[in-house]
Order: structure tokens, then sequence, then C-alpha cells
């Protein structure tokens, strides 16, 4: 890994985060979701499928995740950047490897995110007295100063600069100096790192359908999709079509049924 690589991908998750400079619409949404991310990685490190993949994963275990009022658990766009960027510094010819490479920088990045974050929370606080002020002073160019300048100077710091330092002391310097994480994993963390990434993954899936399942008979619907793919092997774009016609004959057979109620 380069150090301009490093130097971009710390820059992208201090854009990812919450309340960076692009906004979180364009920041936290996009540029923070794991497949845009992973995307990005894939093109600086020059290896988009082995990144997309990996960001596949971090996706399936952030589905249901949810930041209420601005809390965050785990700081997904760091855990996203440092994980995958990580992984590829020492990318392994195993997948399984690579992928428990991946969950160990995540686990790592996204801890450290929230730290970071709270950190800035904290930091923010002086700033919010200088917008207090101009507000009571009617000045428009004190509270863009303390909101667009201050504030975001402080995110920047709270996130690009701890980005790029476990970026560099890790990926850039381990790469360069020939030292491959990869082969002084030992097996057994092989193996734990990627049962709690399937974990995860699984658990992610959970919490989307506690959101999306309203009446237990749902969870057939679940269990069908899994066995058109699973067992019968069908692509994305059949099980599409298939869910199509359920969602339709369903539609059809309730309305059919508040119709008759009425009559």
């Amino acid at each position: 890994m380069e150090l301009w690589q490093a130097i971009v991908i710390a820059l992208l998750a201090y854009l990812g985060s919450i309340g960076s400079i692009v906004g979180n619409t364009i920041g936290w949404y996009d540029l923070g979701r794991p497949i845009v991310a992973s995307f990005l990685v894939g093109l600086i490190m020059n290896d988009v499928p082995t990144a997309v993949t990996l960001g596949l994963l971090l996706q399936l275990a952030n589905l249901g995740s949810v930041t209420p009022g601005g809390a965050v658990g785990w700081d997904l766009s760091y855990a996203t950047y440092i994980g995958i960027s990580g992984a590829l510094a020492f990318k392994s010819t195993d997948l399984a490897t690579t992928t428990a490479i991946m969950w160990a920088f995540s686990t790592i990045g996204g801890a450290i995110g929230v730290a970071m974050w709270n950190l800035s929370y904290a930091l923010n606080l002086s700033i919010n007295r200088i917008s207090y002020q101009g507000a009571m002073e009617a000045d428009p160019k004190k509270i863009a100063f303390a909101n667009a300048g201050l504030g975001n100077f402080i995110g920047f710091l709270c996130r690009f600069v701890p980005a790029l330092i476990i970026l560099y002391t890790t990926a850039v310097i381990g790469s360069q100096s020939g030292v491959n994480i990869a082969e002084l994993m030992p097996q057994w963390l092989i193996i734990t790192l990627t049962a709690f990434g399937g974990m995860m993954a699984a658990l992610g899936i959970g919490i989307l359908l506690s959101f999306l399942v309203k009446q237990k008979w749902q969870f057939a619907l679940f269990l069908l999709g899994f066995m058109m793919v699973g067992y019968l092997k069908l692509d994305m774009m059949g099980v599409t079509v298939f869910g199509g016609i359920i969602a339709i004959l369903y539609y059809i057979a309730i309305t059919s049924s508040q119709r008759n109620e009425g009559n």
C-alpha cells in the first residue's frame, strides 16, 4: 500500500462520516455505506472484485443498523474503509484469510471511529457557544464560521488524522517492509474471525427482518427466497420475478377480501 492511497482512503473515511463537509446525504448515507466505500477502496487499490466481495459482508452485517439521535454503536464508515484497505494491503491467496484480516481491521477501525465520534461531539460543545453567540447577535458569518468552518475542522482532525495514522503504521509500513499480517495470523484466529463475521452477517439480516416481518407467517416468504437461491440455484433476477408475482397475488387476494367484507 502506498502513502498516497492511505491519504485518499483516510480522506474518504472523513467524508463518509456524520456531519462531514459534504453533508449526511452524500457522506454518511452514500460514501459511508460499505458497498460504495468498498468500491472506492477497490478502485484506489486496483482490486475492485475483492473489495466489493468484502464490502458485501460488511453490508450484510449492518443491514439493520440505525443511528437514532446520532448514536453510533459501531462506526460503519471507519470500519469499512480501514477494514477493506487493510485486508487488500495484506491480501492472501486464501479468501478466508483475507476476510479474517478484514474483520480484524474493521473491528479496530469501528471502535476507534466511535471514540473519535464521541471526541468530536465533546470538542464541538465550545463551537456551539460561538454559534449561539452568532444567533444572539444576528451575525450569520459567525454562525457559518462556527458550523461550516470550525465544526468541519474538528471533524477532519478527529476522522482523517487517526485513519491516516492507523493505515500508515499498519498497512503502508507493513506492506512496504514485507511484513504480511496474513502470514503471522494463527489458524485459530482466522477461524474465530471468520465465524465472528458469519454471525455478524446473520445478526444484520435478523435485525432487518425484525423491521420488515410484521406477521409470523411472513417468515415463510423469507425461507422461500432462501430456498430458491440456496437449493434451486436461481439468480437474483429470477427470485425478484417470483417475489413480484407473489406480491401481486397477495395484493389481489387482500383487496378482494376487503371488498367482500364491505359488501
